[in-house]
């Protein structure tokens, strides 16, 4: 049977190879093999006009948005917080009307760090934008460069804890975190300190958000997971 065709999300930044430079699609290797080790087809998607998502979103079987800059907080009509990053603005347009097109048309969809909070946003949330000023520690981003360990604990009853169960021990580093939620939008994973670690979409085959890096671990579940529902929108997976 074929491999369902995810769609990942990516930048465009300059690159090097050989003696020339030029503004490229960047995507982190570890989405690519996990995607793929759980069965898929991946394939590096940049950012387009979001006019032209519909045609796109069309051909893929389910897509995963990557971890990334901070969301512009224009867009959920909040000023920037001084820890915020400056925002990839193409990125954010076509990464919003690709969440929204998704949500619509119960396309199989996976947002890590950066692409749970596009999830939000795109459903009319918001988000806090320096969680420790929530939280009152840093214990999310312990470290600049390296992942923390953390529990998380999951809702059973959710898409994610079918793949997940009621536990799952993960890899996150985020300083940002989900304040209003978005319509249709309910939590499904909370951290010991009870901040929301992920999301979904009620009523949608798969449409999840994760706080955490689960490509940079060896728990392959919820890639399996995305899959596996795109793997049933295209009629390729098991009933």
């Amino acid at each position: 049977m074929p491999r369902p065709l995810i769609g990942i999300t990516s930048y465009l930044e300059p690159a090097r190879w050989g003696s020339w430079v030029r503004e490229a699609a960047v995507v982190a290797t570890p989405y690519l093999r996990e995607v793929h080790r759980a069965g898929g087809l991946p394939v590096a998607v940049p950012p387009t006009h979001p006019r032209w998502v519909p045609d796109l979103a069309g051909r893929f079987d389910g897509f995963l948005l990557a971890d990334g800059a901070h969301v512009d907080p224009a867009l959920y009509g909040a000023r920037p917080h001084p820890r915020t990053e400056d925002p990839d603005q193409r990125r954010d347009a076509f990464e919003i009307s690709l969440a929204q097109t998704a949500v619509d048309e119960g396309i199989p969809l996976l947002g890590i760090g950066r692409g749970a909070h596009v999830l939000n946003v795109a459903t009319g949330g918001n988000l806090v934008q320096y969680l420790p000023e929530t939280t009152g520690h840093d214990g999310h981003a312990a470290d600049p460069v390296k992942l923390s360990s953390a529990d998380v604990s999951v809702s059973v009853t959710s898409v994610l804890g079918q793949a997940l169960g009621d536990r799952a021990t993960v890899l996150e580093s985020h300083t940002q975190g989900f304040n209003r939620l978005g319509e249709r939008i309910v939590p499904v994973a909370w951290a010991e300190d009870h901040s929301v670690e992920a999301i979904e979409v009620a009523d949608h085959p798969f449409a999840v958000g994760v706080q955490w890096r689960p490509e940079e671990g060896d728990d392959r579940r919820v890639f399996k997971a995305l899959v596996a529902a795109a793997a049933r929108r295209s009629g390729t997976g098991e009933d």
